[in-house]
């Protein structure tokens, strides 16, 4: 049985989990074509090594991330997505005021 630390509920087995994909940078949502948001929502690198990674623990909904090395999955740290973002972004708002929203 594989076991996954979550910040919020403690140790507990990885079937619990839902991976959602790589950390990556987001491009600016009022800014970039519908192409590169595309790219962003779809394509990631798969890169072999340690990388950051969205995980959510199902029961709780508590969504987080997990530093994971892809080739051993040993999962190295999880964290608080607090520890990286400062603040939330309203895609609502930006949205509308790129004009991509209909009402």
């Amino acid at each position: 049985m594989k076991i996954m630390p979550c910040p919020l509920n403690g140790p507990r087995n990885i079937s619990e989990f839902t991976y959602g994909g790589e950390l990556r940078q987001m491009p600016d949502p009022a800014a970039c074509t519908d192409a590169e948001w595309a790219d962003y929502v779809f394509n990631c690198e798969n890169r072999a090594g340690v990388v950051i990674e969205w995980w959510m623990h199902t029961p709780s909904s508590y969504w987080f991330l997990a530093e994971r090395h892809t080739v051993t999955d040993e999962i190295i740290r999880t964290f608080d997505p607090k520890e990286i973002f400062s603040q939330r972004l309203d895609f609502k708002a930006t949205a509308a005021a790129s004009g991509r929203v209909s009402a």
